[in-house]
């Protein structure tokens, strides 16, 4: 479909085919953490970073996407929870396809956690917003993650591939999971998948060669980029990091390298 094909091309590189996300949805889930403060701010350092596009809620997009500076694509998150909530793992729709259209987004994202109590409805979410996005030509990014109280290890390769695997079977257009921790498992990922897998960053990096490489481990067996959200907003300086995260998935750049733009 046309319209999807122009729109993907706003929210990844069209020579190299992948593609560097900056969530910074985080302001429903966990409130006004550091970095989500001051979007307008915390934005122009990671579009001049390199980034390809951000995502947010739809209440943000007039205070932090754009009107200056360098242009950059935009995603907007259509489902949520809090932490705060009884069951966080839950999400819910909190806006419509057509709603994100008229902001002007370049694509959607839906979150859905497999192997939660409410999997069904969330399920259902998907399957509906999926063909919504086809109707209108929009790109659907889903985030498919195994969370619930059977899930012991949510980096688990073969829970990672079906979570992943339940997001194309129901039509998103890229899927963003956990990486499963080496190359070798992560590849089993992408090729089950069938459509574009970006990983997200997580709470298990320590440190910056750890986050590059997991980044360039990942697009070495066919991951097609990345979706990073607090270990960009949140670095010392973000523009540095989305930088360096940026040259590797696009222009397979070393770690040593990627580490002296940051250190620099």
């Amino acid at each position: 479909m046309i319209g999807k094909k122009i729109r993907m091309e706003r929210i990844m590189n069209r020579k190299t085919g992948k593609m560097v996300v900056a969530p910074m949805d985080h302001g429903v889930s966990s409130g006004p953490v550091k970095g989500i403060v001051n979007m307008d701010k915390t934005i122009e350092s990671i579009s001049k970073g390199g980034a390809n596009a951000v995502l947010m809620h739809k209440g943000i997009v007039e205070l932090g996407h754009r009107g200056y500076g360098n242009d950059i694509g935009l995603i907007i998150h259509i489902s949520a929870s809090t932490s705060l909530s009884l069951d966080p793992n839950n999400k819910v729709l909190v806006t419509s396809v057509e709603r994100a259209i008229q902001l002007g987004a370049d694509a959607v994202s839906i979150h859905v956690n497999v192997g939660c109590e409410t999997e069904p409805f969330m399920l259902e979410a998907l399957g509906e917003v999926a063909e919504t996005c086809s109707m209108w030509g929009i790109p659907l990014l889903a985030m498919m993650y195994p969370r619930g109280p059977n899930i012991k290890n949510e980096h688990d390769v073969e829970l990672v591939k079906h979570a992943a695997r339940v997001g194309a079977e129901l039509g998103a257009d890229i899927i963003k999971t956990n990486y499963t921790g080496d190359p070798a498992s992560f590849e089993e990922v992408v090729e089950g998948a069938l459509v574009p897998v970006i990983i997200a960053g997580g709470p298990s990096v320590d440190s910056n060669r750890d986050l590059l490489q997991m980044t360039k481990d990942s697009v070495e067996v066919g991951g097609s980029g990345v979706a990073f959200g607090r270990n960009f907003f949140q670095a010392e300086n973000p523009e540095k990091i989305t930088r360096a995260v940026s040259e590797i998935v696009h222009n397979k750049m070393s770690i040593d390298d990627a580490l002296e733009i940051i250190e620099k």
